[in-house]
This record gives structure tokens, C-alpha cells and sequence, in this order.
């Protein structure tokens, strides 16, 4: 079944009205039944997906303990990155996958949905009428 999304109005500027292709993702902590819900900006250019900080203590992940430290490089330049050890298991709509993630030693920046793993699992359509389709 696919799964449908509006795009986010994100302010105006001289070009015209910025719109950002969000979706509404949920994340199962590997620890315990539970899930925590986030929206996401769907960003083709990201090689895979990040999320802040606040996110590893949401699902009960260790950053220390269940991940890896790498780096990442991006238009704020190289920082701290910490990859899942285990792939985690999320549902957007009624489709579920585990995908990989990474999380960012930082709060100060919106959920990421990256391709490898992820957007790249699915057929993503952006439409011109601001709305984005995942086929599973």
C-alpha cells in the first residue's frame, strides 16, 4: 500500500514559498514496546538517516554502548555521528522496515530521512503538487 505525505510550507523568501518534504516516521525502541513518533524531512542528499540526539534517550539506545563513532560532512561542516550497531525497526503508515540510523551529537537539527536503507527501499515519488508517495 503507499504511503502519502503533504509537504511542510517552510517560509517565504524573494523566490517564492519554500515547501519541505516531511513524513511522519515512528521508531521501535530496540529495549522495550515502545514507540516514538517523529516527523522527518525526506532529504534525498543525505547518504543515510540522522536524527538528534534526544532521540537515542527517547528509544533507549546507548550512544556510548549500541553504536559506532564515525564523522559526517555536511553544510555545517564535520561533526560527531554515532551509527545503531543493529538496524531498528520503523513504520510510516502501515508499512513497516528496519532501516539503519545514525544520530547526531547534537539536538540542533531535524530528523533526516536518508536513502541507504531507507528511502532508497521504497519507489519515492515527489509530485509537483508538493506531496511525496513511498511504494513499498
Amino acid at each position: 500500500m503507499d504511503v502519502k505525505f503533504a509537504f511542510e510550507k517552510g517560509g517565504k523568501n524573494i523566490f517564492g514559498e519554500i515547501y519541505r518534504p516531511i513524513a511522519k516516521v515512528s521508531f521501535k525502541s530496540p529495549q522495550k514496546n515502545l514507540w516514538t513518533d517523529t516527523w522527518m524531512v525526506i532529504d534525498t542528499g543525505a547518504d543515510f538517516t540522522i536524527l538528534p540526539r534526544y532521540l537515542a534517550k527517547d528509544l533507549g539506545i546507548s550512544l556510548e554502548n549500541d553504536c559506532s563513532i564515525d564523522s559526517t560532512f555536511g553544510v555545517g561542516g564535520e561533526q560527531t555521528l554515532y551509527l545503531l550497531s543493529n538496524k531498528i525497526t520503523i513504520r510510516m503508515g502501515n508499512i513497516e522496515k528496519q532501516v539503519p540510523i545514525a544520530f547526531l551529537d547534537n539536538n540542533d537539527v531535524p530528523a533526516l530521512m536518508g536513502r541507504l536503507g531507507f528511502i532508497e527501499t521504497f519507489d519515492t515519488t515527489f509530485l509537483k503538487k508538493h506531496s511525496v508517495i513511498f511504494k513499498d
